[in-house]
């Protein structure tokens, strides 16, 4: 059976995946209710691990340094209390591969409309690439779901945003929503944060 990681891991590994964000979107990358998540933030910054701050109308929650480190340490714990470390270790080797290529189609995407460079890509062949790595991801997400529930959602909302991609160019690269390039870079962070690696 998939483990399923207690409230608290849930909390602080969002603010850790989404970098900075409001209680609603870490109670909705969490699976939680928004005051649960209000009241497990509020006591996580009293203990230094998390910090609001507010900026141009927008307030959110960022990790600190410390809570970076209190994360890591609670994923490994969990990781070693379910013998998941291998599958997840084994799940992000195969994953570097597919990084490459998701990450140059994201990049070539926005020389392209930036019109720096060569020749381009065309949008076609772009969402072609990602619908490619959107297939390999779902089988990624299969195996990590089989050991830590946590890991489940990413291939729904990267194919999502592929899908919506043929009509709307900017689901491939906005920062605006949640584009191809946000939901793999929050899977990547997931990853590392879970192994205690680095970029």
């Amino acid at each position: 059976m998939s483990h399923v990681s207690a409230d608290d891991v849930r909390v602080l590994h969002a603010v850790r995946t989404l970098g900075y964000a409001s209680t609603a979107r870490v109670a909705g990358r969490a699976g939680l209710r928004d005051d649960d998540v209000r009241e497990h933030l509020l006591d996580a910054q009293a203990r230094g691990w998390v910090s609001a701050s507010s900026w141009a109308g927008d307030s959110g929650w960022s990790l600190t340094e410390a809570g970076r480190v209190r994360g890591e340490a609670l994923l490994a714990a969990e990781l070693d209390a379910v013998g998941a470390r291998g599958a997840v270790e084994d799940v992000h080797r195969d994953f570097l591969p597919l990084n490459e290529v998701v990450a140059e189609a994201c990049t070539s995407w926005q020389l392209t409309e930036l019109g720096i460079g060569g020749g381009g890509t065309s949008l076609p062949a772009t969402v072609a690439r990602l619908e490619a790595a959107a297939v390999d991801l779902a089988r990624l997400e299969e195996r990590l779901t089989a050991r830590l529930a946590r890991f489940a959602g990413y291939h729904a909302r990267f194919a999502r945003a592929v899908e919506r991609a043929h009509a709307e160019p900017a689901w491939i690269n906005g920062t605006d929503r949640d584009s191809c390039h946000r939901v793999w870079f929050e899977l990547h962070e997931d990853l590392i944060a879970t192994l205690g690696l680095t970029r």
